[in-house]
């Protein structure tokens, strides 16, 4: 299942390609699914030998969920396999190799390489289970793809340009048969491409999926949106991709970000102590509900829908903001009772403000137009500062393409609502008795709720009308 991790991963996604479409680009938004290896094979062997025929329906749990649960059962038995080694008095490293289960699941990936229809039917059948239990986390995250890629689909183009590569004398084939790129010139060490029994790894899929990439779209720049761990693989990629022949390989953009943590410590998926993306959700929209029931209760004529619309809108802006507001390279600890306070800065405090200018709209209830005499008011300073800091959207919009770094956004929302809140505070607006002054307030207050709305909405927030 998708876990924090993930949901940081998909959000800066997200608002990523939203900011560079407001700054004029054409982008394809597409995901990779790592749908083959040894890891599903894990999760296969397990459900063969303790699932008896488990599937989502009979189980009631979501199917990332259930092929989930296998996962961590090979994962537990499989450590008390190493463990009964090392007992026996063999080395740990070697334990590791030679317990049962891996050797299965090993054999298990094979087979599947070969095509083995038995292999083939059983994680075909699995992975439906896994991505319908995707698509709804995608759905509660207001996150969607223009084009999925499935590794079981590129893994062969890898292979493909491994060969040639080999051919053309790039990389070099060891005794036991593995392929390797011997880097060493580049100030790196040597890459494995394929394993000695022909199957592949992450490196060659990469390069499968990349070359697709570039041949399906007409795209200048490929960003990548993956965790800081990673950054030596995709040097590697770059430079392998280079060498192939790939003009643009020395042009990929990986966009790394730092891990998540909660006050607890860090999340693992291998160990079943992950922070799950969709109970993290549902504790988000709950908590929402429950914070803000005060204020949306003395809400007129709202009903008990519209109160869990708000609770939903409320709930995922603060989790969306709490985390993008965080410059992305930075390792962030995730506090789900900080992000959901409805003071400082926080997705609800600005949803609260733009509720508010909607409000005051409403109560005006009429077209604001400014008429002549309005040109000729006086400004006051915190109206002069509320109009500059507003000329500054568009600045921030350009500064967040040019070093892909959605917080820049995410922090200027802030700090306008800010600026507004104290102008709210020191000047009335409906109650403003002259009239061109009063003009000028009501412009000044929509244009305040638009550029919020603008700007959350390049983050993948929404912003409630009432709350």
């Amino acid at each position: 299942p998708l876990h924090l991790g993930h949901v940081r991963n998909n959000l800066l996604g997200w608002a990523l390609s939203g900011i560079m479409q407001a700054n004029g680009n054409r982008v394809v938004k597409t995901n990779i699914v790592n749908d083959r290896g040894i890891h599903i094979c894990k999760s296969m062997l397990a459900w063969l030998k303790w699932g008896n025929g488990e599937t989502p329906e009979s189980s009631g749990k979501k199917g990332d969920h259930l092929i989930g649960d296998y996962y961590v059962a090979f994962d537990k038995h499989y450590r008390e396999e190493v463990k009964a080694l090392v007992e026996k008095g063999m080395d740990e490293e070697q334990a590791k190799q030679e317990a049962p289960l891996i050797k299965e699941a090993h054999e298990m990936l094979v087979k599947w390489e070969q095509n083995d229809p038995e292999v083939r039917g059983l994680w075909k059948r699995m992975n439906e289970w896994v991505y319908a239990g995707f698509d709804e986390t995608y759905k509660a995250l207001g996150v969607s793809f223009d084009k999925i890629y499935y590794e079981s689909e590129t893994y062969l183009e890898g292979k493909e340009k491994v060969e040639e590569g080999l051919a053309k004398g790039y990389f070099y084939r060891r005794d036991d048969g593995s392929v390797w790129a011997d880097l060493t010139n580049e100030g790196l060490d040597e890459k494995l491409l394929l394993r000695s029994d022909g199957t592949s790894v992450y490196m060659t899929q990469d390069i499968g999926t990349a070359k697709l990439r570039f041949q399906d779209y007409p795209i200048d720049k490929m960003i990548y949106v993956v965790g800081n761990e990673q950054n030596y693989h995709f040097q590697v990629l770059s430079i392998l991709l280079d060498k192939l022949g790939f003009k643009w390989g020395k042009d990929l953009v990986h966009f790394s970000y730092g891990m998540v943590e909660l006050p607890n410590g860090k999340m693992k998926s291998r160990e079943g102590t992950v922070v799950d993306a969709d109970d993290l959700i549902a504790t988000m929209i709950q908590d929402a509900r429950e914070l803000s029931a005060d204020k949306v209760n003395k809400l007129e004529g709202i009903t008990e829908d519209e109160a869990q619309e708000i609770a939903r809108i409320v709930g995922m802006g603060a989790l969306k903001y709490f985390i993008l507001k965080v410059d992305a390279r930075k390792n962030m600890l995730f506090n789900p009772e900080e992000s959901i306070d409805f003071n400082g800065n926080t997705g609800p405090f600005i949803q609260y403000t733009y509720a508010r200018i909607r409000s005051i709209l409403r109560k005006w209830n009429d077209e604001i137009t400014l008429d002549e005499k309005a040109f000729d008011v006086e400004l006051a300073e915190k109206e002069i500062n509320l109009i500059q800091r507003l000329q500054g959207f568009e600045v921030a919009v350009r500064q967040a393409g040019q070093d892909y770094n959605p917080s820049c956004i995410a922090n200027y929302c802030y700090d306008l609502v800010k600026e507004y809140n104290q102008f709210y505070h020191d000047f009335s607006v409906l109650k403003e008795e002259d009239k061109a002054k009063q003009q000028v307030r009501l412009m000044l207050s929509a244009a305040v709720g638009q550029v919020v709305k603008n700007g959350m909405g390049l983050l993948g927030i929404e912003v409630p009308e009432r709350m």
